[in-house]
């Protein structure tokens, strides 16, 4: 029997995981809006310069801010009403996008705390069902595009993670929420922490990879119609490399993910391999995300075709742990709890 006091404790921590949770995912949803702005006059700023081909934009920084001079060329007359960019314009744009990269910082921080509160409240780590899981692998996600910062600024993607982040904490708080329960005995193992954390962390590296790709299409359709790059973001071509360092680190963590699960499924089942669901899903994975890597090195697959066998194998990541998780019964069906 529990004590009162133990009860009353991890009610306790349990209200503070929540709480942490739903604060996290209301400042989410203030960095998205501010990195949506951000990202919206990226996008101006490239039409601007496209419906004026004529004109050459030399940009300066002048007493600390950036400036905008505009010179025609070979065409008299007047610059095009709209095209000059305010040094005004580069403030807010810059300024949206650092309370963007606060406010995200800020929820981060809550969500790890509210994730920590959790394992805290079960007296183990807290991926043990859909829920805790989610809660974890959004934290790394997360986690990563903000270490990533440090050495390649990935602003232009904080809408598009911000917003799936967003979006995966309110499903799992609303459709996936379950109370604290024991872990069950093929989950009591270390193995749990080092194969769980690992996949984590690839499919972080894989969801930034497969937003690159997005980023990467959609340059290369706009510099293909003669409109330009969005501004402030790298071309298609070295979206393309980026996205291609990033999904090979996700490889590596995926490959280890594989090996890790092998050796735990032989402690709890007796067998290294055994064909369940989501075993077979997490090699199919994997064997996309070989031939992603395999077809670029050798095969010179480049452009579309590589971003779009990116997004696939990512979208092959989330169907996985969504459908396969909720709907395929096997031996890892406790994962869907």
């Amino acid at each position: 029997m529990i004590p009162v006091h133990a009860a009353v404790t991890q009610a306790t921590l349990v209200n503070y995981s929540l709480v942490a949770i739903y604060s996290s995912m209301f400042i989410y949803a203030l960095a998205f809006i501010f990195f949506t702005y951000d990202l919206a006059w990226r996008v101006s700023e490239a039409r601007q310069l496209a419906a004026a081909p004529a004109v050459e934009v030399v940009a300066a920084k002048r007493a600390g801010q950036l400036t905008t001079k505009t010179a025609l060329l070979d065409r008299p007359g007047p610059v095009p009403p709209g095209f000059e960019v305010a040094a005004a314009t580069k403030v807010k744009r810059s300024l949206s996008a650092r309370l963007g990269m606060v406010f995200t910082v800020m929820a981060w921080l809550l969500h790890v705390g509210g994730t920590v509160f959790r394992g805290l409240a079960a007296g183990r780590v807290p991926w043990a069902n859909m829920f805790e899981f989610t809660l974890t692998a959004t934290a790394i996600i997360i986690g990563v595009f903000l270490v990533i910062q440090f050495w390649q600024d990935l602003q232009f993607l904080g809408a598009y993670v911000t917003g799936f982040v967003l979006v995966f904490l309110g499903v799992a708080t609303i459709n996936f929420y379950v109370d604290v329960i024991p872990l069950p005995p093929a989950l009591q193992s270390y193995w749990l922490v080092i194969h769980v954390f690992v996949a984590s962390l690839g499919t972080g590296f894989y969801g930034l990879g497969a937003g690159l790709s997005v980023v990467q299409l959609i340059q290369a359709r706009r510099e293909a119609r003669g409109l330009g790059p969005v501004r402030a973001v790298p071309t298609a071509e070295k979206l393309e490399a980026l996205a291609y360092r990033l999904i090979v680190v996700g490889f590596v963590f995926w490959t280890f993910t594989l090996i890790a699960g092998s050796i735990w499924a032989e402690h709890a089942w007796g067998r290294y391999w055994g064909w369940d669901t989501k075993e077979v899903w997490t090699f199919i994975v994997w064997v996309i995300f070989a031939g992603y890597i395999h077809a670029r090195a050798t095969r010179g697959w480049r452009g579309s075709r590589s971003a779009t066998l990116a997004i696939i194998g990512f979208s092959a990541v989330l169907f996985n742990f969504t459908i396969v998780n909720l709907y395929f019964h096997g031996l890892h069906s406790y994962s869907g709890l």
